[in-house]
């Protein structure tokens, strides 16, 4: 007549109505993580398609890209020499008060002018001398980038 003494272990058995596996309180990370990391691609992917602008054939250099942190105000200069303010057509006496209209910051706003490269390099300077006669000294041109052969960014390193 044996007797079965009990070892103290937890093979298996539960103490009077504790249970072996408890509620978890944590968050598990990796789900947040992979949902995160979805998203980011998402974003990065759909960034470039925001742009606002008319589609223009730009000039190439060898310039880097900027790293900007609001949307800056866009002039935009087609083949034909139309003037745009962001999507708009606008005529030339019209670009400073609009440009002041559109400025939130005042005259510390960035304005990008961007031109097709059939467009007079003295139409491109008459629009940016009158941007900076009227105070606006955040102004710059934007160009694409060059690409080589293979169809490889030529920029600096970012």
């Amino acid at each position: 007549m044996g007797m079965a003494v009990s070892s103290g272990g937890k093979g298996g058995r539960r103490r009077r109505g504790v249970p072996r596996y408890r509620a978890m309180a944590d968050i598990n990370m990796t789900p947040f993580i992979d949902v995160m990391l979805v998203l980011l691609i998402i974003f990065m992917v759909a960034a470039p398609l925001l742009s606002s602008g008319v589609p223009i054939d730009l000039p190439a250099t060898k310039a880097g890209e900027l790293n900007i942190d609001k949307k800056p105000i866009a002039i935009s200069i087609d083949e034909h020499g139309d003037l745009y303010l962001m999507d708009q057509k606008i005529a030339d006496s019209d670009l400073i008060s609009g440009v002041q209209a559109q400025a939130r910051d005042g005259a510390d706003e960035r304005v990008y002018v961007r031109a097709a490269k059939q467009v007079p390099y003295g139409r491109v300077a008459d629009i940016m001398s009158d941007l900076t006669a009227a105070g606006f000294k955040k102004v710059a041109l934007v160009t694409s980038q060059q690409t080589d052969q293979q169809g490889n960014s030529q920029g600096q390193a970012k």
